[in-house]
């Protein structure tokens, strides 16, 4: 199980997400554990496989504001990027943002179990 040291040395901001789960270390754990699950981040993938920007644009920016509140922000840079893009429908090459996301996911997920 992670602790708050080892989501520091990740990158979280560790102290932001605490504050905006009640400073309940327990509880800001759940939430990330429940966040890593989400399954809306293979479902951007498939979306962006399929070249549907607006399906991943709300998969993106729920994952954005998910992430945001949390604070781990190696995992919501390269989402929020990607938001940016897909507002504006743009037609590019995503793999680089789903390889640091996948990468970034692989590595808090270590860190949870």
């Amino acid at each position: 199980m992670a602790t708050m040291e080892d989501l520091r040395a990740y990158g979280a901001n560790v102290d932001e997400g605490l504050a905006r789960c009640i400073n309940n270390e327990g509880f800001y754990l759940k939430m990330i554990g429940k966040a890593v699950e989400d399954s809306s981040f293979e479902d951007l993938e498939k979306a962006i496989e399929v070249k549907d920007y607006a399906q991943a644009f709300e998969l993106a920016h729920a994952l954005k504001g998910v992430l945001a509140n949390l604070a781990l922000t190696p995992l919501h840079d390269p989402v929020c990027e990607m938001v940016e893009l897909l507002r504006s429908k743009t037609d590019t090459d995503y793999s680089s943002y789903l390889e640091r996301i996948r990468t970034k996911k692989a590595e808090l997920e270590s860190l949870l179990q």
